[in-house]
């Protein structure tokens, strides 16, 4: 199976990075970080995942479309995929949104978001970017990747307090 290097590495800064975290949340230490660090780490990240998103094997037909929730979901449990691609494709959905989330909170702290902003404007970014995969065949459109990914965003959401405890922002 192909991983791309941009994939290897956004693994493994996110590992270190959850390493680093729970060391801080277990001495309960805080880590003081800028609002602007934190916005330009989230520029850098989006510009990896679109790479990726945008940048897939020539090889692969893209340009399906899947319209029925839960039915990939569903496909990738069913134990005819390798579970190592059912795992990876599964978790790359959720947990690469997980700091969106996160940036949204924060941003809502920061700026008074409404919960209806921070809750459909993800909607619609995943949607366009689903869109935009389809009709430049450089991916499917699939609404259980919109599913995976909000989820995803969601999680972030969640886990902010906790996020909150060990990171002060300034």
């Amino acid at each position: 199976m192909y991983l791309h290097e941009v994939v290897i590495l956004v693994i493994w800064i996110g590992i270190t990075l959850l390493v680093y975290f729970i060391v801080c949340f277990v001495r309960n230490e805080k880590m003081v970080v800028s609002l602007y660090i934190i916005f330009l780490l989230l520029i850098v990240y989006s510009a990896s995942l679109g790479l990726l998103l945008f940048n897939r094997p020539t090889e692969q037909y893209y340009g399906n479309f899947n319209l029925i929730p839960f039915s990939t979901i569903q496909f990738y449990f069913s134990g005819k995929v390798n579970p190592f691609i059912s795992f990876y494709n599964l978790a790359a959905n959720v947990c690469l949104t997980i700091p969106f989330g996160l940036f949204l909170m924060i941003r809502r702290e920061k700026h008074n978001l409404s919960v209806l902003n921070i809750i459909f404007s993800p909607l619609i970014f995943i949607s366009i970017i689903e869109v935009l995969q389809y009709f430049s065949h450089r991916g499917n459109l699939d609404i259980d990747d919109l599913i995976l990914n909000f989820t995803g965003v969601l999680i972030g959401f969640l886990i902010y307090p906790v996020f909150k405890r060990v990171v002060q922002i300034k």
